[in-house]
């Protein structure tokens, strides 16, 4: 799969909801781990602001990823983003899409 960096160095980056871990099957609560390494998965909401410019962008991280506690409006640094194209067809609907992963997500300041 393709996988484009994302250079967050002058960018302003705050929590808008805080880190839950990501559910792979609602039905049964089934949550997500890594393929390589086995460490759960969380998703984290976050204002992205760069250029005048701000977007939510939902991060998946790994549970290790996340130092301390990350509530609404922290200031955090993103380490090792990449934007991961993809696309589906679910019910017979083509759906496309952007994730962001990281490799960890750090309290500023």
């Amino acid at each position: 799969m393709r996988q484009i960096p994302v250079d967050t160095s002058s960018a302003v980056v705050l929590v808008a909801q805080p880190a839950q871990p990501k559910v792979t099957n609602r039905q049964t609560g089934e949550i997500a781990t890594d393929r390589e390494t086995g460490a759960r998965l969380l998703t984290v909401d976050v204002l992205f602001v760069m250029d005048g410019q701000a977007e939510v962008l939902n991060v998946t991280i790994p549970e290790t990823g996340v130092s301390g506690e990350l509530t609404t409006g922290t200031p955090v640094a993103l380490t090792g983003l990449v934007a991961r194209p993809w696309e589906n067809d679910f019910n017979g609907q083509r759906r496309h899409g952007i994730a962001f992963r990281a490799v960890a997500l750090t309290k500023v300041g």
